[in-house]
C-alpha cells in the first residue's frame, strides 16, 4: 500500500525505516524540512519525499500523522480537499480525547480516522532521533471510535506489527489518557522536578548513581511538545499528580514518625506491586 507519513521526525522516521525493511508498502515521506527529506531520501528511508503535502496525500492508501497535538486537526483541514477516498488516517500523539474532539470537526465523511499512540518516544527531536529497530518489542495502544470499520482497525494494526510492536491493546480515550497520565506524564514530570530541585547543584553528579542517572534521563526534554501533552490531558495528569503527593505525603510522614513499621510497610507494598508487574 502507499503509506505517507507526514513529518519525518524521530517517530515518523523510525516507522519509516522500520516499514521500508518489510518491502511491502510505498514510503512517501512528507516533512517541512527539505534536508530531511534529502536524509531520507539519501540514507533510503523513504521511497518519494516532499515538502509540499498535496501530491502525497493524494496517493496515500493510509496517512500517519506524525504532528503535535495542535497540528492534527488544522492540518487535516487544511488539506482534506487532498484526501482520496476510503483513505485512512492515523496519528502517534500521547493524548487522544482532546484531540478527537478537535478533529472530528474538521473530518471528511469520507476519511476513517484510527487514532493510536505507539508507547515508544524519544527525547532526541528529528530524524537523527529515528531508528530501524526502535519499535521491536514495543507497545501500542488503539483507542478505537464507533464510526470506525473494524478492517480499518486490523489495517492500522498490522502496520504496527510490521513495524516490530509485539503488543497491541485497544482501549477508550477516555482510558488511554488517565492512564498515560500516569504511567508517562507524570514519570516526566517527576524527573524534571527532580532536575529542576534546588538541591541540584554542580556538584550534583559527583555524588549520583545510576538510580539518578535513570531517573533523570527522560528530563532531556522536548519542551514544545512535552508542554502540549501535558495541557491536553490537564485533568487526568493533575488527579495523577495528587495521587502521588498523596502517597509521598504517607512517606514523609512515616520518617517524621521514626515510624519503622509503617515505612516497611510502604515498602513492602511497592516492592510487591512492582514484582507484579514485572
Amino acid at each position: 500500500m502507499n503509506l505517507a507519513i507526514v513529518g519525518l521526525g524521530a517517530i515518523g522516521g523510525s516507522f519509516a525505516m522500520s516499514l521500508m525493511n518489510k518491502g511491502n508498502h510505498r514510503i512517501i515521506g512528507i516533512d517541512i524540512d527539505e534536508q530531511t527529506i534529502d536524509y531520507a531520501l539519501k540514507e533510503q528511508i523513504i521511497h518519494e519525499g516532499m515538502t509540499v503535502p498535496e501530491e502525497g496525500l493524494k496517493e496515500a492508501d493510509v496517512i500517519m500523522l506524525t504532528l503535535y497535538p495542535s497540528q492534527i486537526a488544522p492540518f487535516v483541514e487544511q488539506y482534506r480537499s487532498y484526501f482520496k477516498q476510503g483513505v485512512v488516517l492515523t496519528d502517534v500523539t500521547g493524548v487522544k480525547t482532546s484531540i478527537i474532539k478537535e478533529t472530528s470537526r474538521v473530518l471528511p465523511d469520507h476519511v476513517d480516522f484510527i487514532f493510536a499512540h505507539p508507547m515508544r518516544g524519544s527525547e532526541k527531536k528529528g530524524i537523527a532521533g529515528a531508528s530501524a529497530d526502535k519499535f521491536k518489542g514495543a507497545n501500542a495502544l488503539i483507542t478505537p471510535l464507533p464510526q470506525n470499520k473494524e478492517e480499518n482497525l486490523t489495517r492500522i494494526e498490522q502496520l504496527y506489527r510490521d513495524a516490530g510492536f509485539s503488543t497491541l491493546t485497544r482501549v477508550t480515550p477516555e482510558k488511554h489518557d488517565e492512564q498515560v497520565a500516569y504511567v508517562s506524564q507524570l514519570m516526566h514530570a517527576l524527573s524534571v522536578s527532580v532536575v529542576n530541585s534546588s538541591q541540584a547543584s554542580d556538584d550534583t553528579l559527583l555524588f549520583a548513581g545510576n538510580s539518578f542517572q535513570e531517573l533523570t534521563r527522560i528530563a532531556d526534554i522536548n519542551d514544545s511538545l512535552w508542554s502540549e501533552l501535558f495541557l491536553n490531558n490537564k485533568e487526568a495528569l493533575i488527579q495523577s499528580i495528587m495521587s502521588f503527593e498523596a502517597e509521598l505525603e504517607t512517606f514523609k510522614q512515616a520518617i517524621e514518625a521514626d515510624d519503622e513499621e509503617a515505612l516497611k510497610d510502604f515498602l513492602i507494598r511497592a516492592r510487591d506491586q512492582r514484582r507484579d508487574w514485572y
